[in-house]
């Protein structure tokens, strides 16, 4: 899988029951559509959704309760210095609490009918997109692709 960060449009709704496959987890509402480079792709399948936390222990808080930025904790009002030059360190909970949400999904586009040599007519362009949603920002990402 090739690996992008290309912000997409995406349109959301209630997931068709021939779209909504095993890996929707349950999910009702999902992705249907999203254009990405100009082009529009439509859902056919979701094939796998779940959540990661984000990477809470690349924050300045998490560096510098570890001892590895101190200095930096300071700057971002992360604590105060102790008489014996000690950092007392504040928990960020926005750093752990940053999710974002990912949909594994089959999509394709059409493309006008083309008869191969063998005499068979294609059926279009498809394949595997990764979605991310991110609930800091309320954006989404395209981050994977297999086609």
């Amino acid at each position: 899988m090739r690996r992008y960060a290309d912000p997409v449009e995406v349109r959301q709704g209630p997931l068709e029951d021939d779209a909504r496959g095993l890996g929707a987890q349950g999910a009702t509402e999902g992705p249907q559509q999203f254009l990405w480079r100009g082009r529009l792709w439509k859902v056919r399948a979701v094939l796998a959704h779940w959540v990661e936390t984000g990477p809470w222990w690349q924050s300045t808080g998490a560096r510098a309760a570890t001892g590895d930025d101190p200095a930096g904790s300071e700057e971002a009002g992360g604590g105060d210095s102790t008489d014996r030059g000690t950092v007392s360190q504040r928990v960020f909970l926005g750093d752990l609490l940053t999710e974002r949400e990912l949909w594994r999904v089959e999509a394709g586009r059409p493309r006008p009918p083309a008869i191969t040599p063998d005499g068979d007519t294609e059926a279009g362009i498809s394949g595997v997109f990764d979605l991310s949603f991110d609930w800091a920002d309320g954006h989404w990402t395209l981050v994977g692709c297999t086609d």
